[in-house]
């Protein structure tokens, strides 16, 4: 039985602390830990800090895990917690995602003031959101839509739409589970026409590479069939360079023995959208993405890219 005291870094947030803590859970049901033996440590972000603008003017995804990145390189802290869709497909040198747990459903909510679906909302009304993809594919959709960014935790986000500060809202539904909070979505969004990030619903765990002690702790925790298709979907997504500046989905099913990945482009505006999808051995599934990714980017030409920017 392992008794140093392991350091678990997250975020503040109420979502964030919550996945921390079914992490450490996870880990006393796995080795018949104490609670004393497992340490959360609480590290403010730039990106929980920045929230006027969109992170793609600040810097991207990264600033949600740069700070608790840092005291993970440098040993202050044994493993870090993150929502997978939040991380970036290039790590810092000596870390990497070690293990990935169960996922959760990973389609979008999307919770209504007013009215109870997104086709239901009258023209003209404003959705908020600070999601890239989200926004094109509203834009896809109902291009009378007005989408105005919206930042802060999902308590905030759900005080501004009581508020009337926006008609309607989407967010992860995983995460609205994981708080409790569930009941408040008013739809499901069809994974097919309205596709999620590309890691959605998974938490995953990062730590420094060859830690040997905290490889032993973790191995029990990884959810192969979540790891799987997170290999394949992060695969996409690397391929592609992706960003918070990108709007990108992608979604991968393990069933069968097999898995079906489908994935698509958008222009932010949603006016050009591409997808794409693949199927194939489990053990293939990194090819799978990196195949489906080259396969899109000839369906959407050189052109499409340079949009991005």
């Amino acid at each position: 039985m392992q008794t140093k005291t392991l350091k678990i870094g997250t975020r503040g947030s109420a979502l964030a602390l919550a996945q921390a803590h079914e992490t450490r859970d996870l880990l006393i049901k796995a080795h018949g830990l104490r609670e004393e033996n497992i340490e959360i440590v609480t590290i403010s972000t730039s990106g929980d800090r920045i929230q006027d603008r969109p992170l793609a003017e600040v810097g991207g995804k990264g600033l949600f895990t740069l700070e608790i990145e840092e005291q993970l390189a440098d040993g202050r802290l044994d493993i870090a917690v993150h929502s997978s869709k939040d991380m970036p497909t290039f790590l810092p040198q000596g870390l990497h995602l070690s293990v990935f747990l169960e996922r959760e459903d990973p389609r979008d909510a999307f919770i209504g003031r007013e009215v109870k679906t997104f086709l239901d909302l009258p023209k003209g009304a404003v959705i908020g959101s600070a999601s890239l993809r989200r926004q094109a594919l509203i834009h896809r959709a109902r291009p009378d839509i007005k989408v105005i960014n919206f930042r802060g935790n999902v308590e905030t986000r759900l005080r501004k739409l009581a508020d009337g500060e926006v008609d309607a809202t989407f967010l992860a539904y995983a995460g609205l589970k994981r708080l409790g909070l569930g009941h408040v979505a008013t739809e499901l969004m069809d994974a097919k026409a309205f596709p999620p990030a590309p890691g959605q619903g998974a938490i995953t765990v990062e730590s420094r590479i060859g830690d040997d002690r905290v490889d032993a702790l973790l191995a029990p925790l990884n959810h192969l069939p979540t790891s799987t298709a997170l290999a394949c979907e992060r695969a996409f997504l690397g391929s592609l360079d992706g960003s918070c500046r990108t709007p990108i989905a992608g979604l991968a099913t393990v069933s069968g023995g097999r898995l079906q990945f489908h994935g698509m482009i958008l222009l932010p505006d949603g006016s050009e959208v591409h997808e794409v999808t693949g199927d194939g051995a489990l053990s293939d599934a990194v090819e799978i993405g990196q195949d489906a990714a080259l396969r899109v980017r000839k369906l959407a030409g050189p052109h499409f890219f340079t949009d991005w920017f």
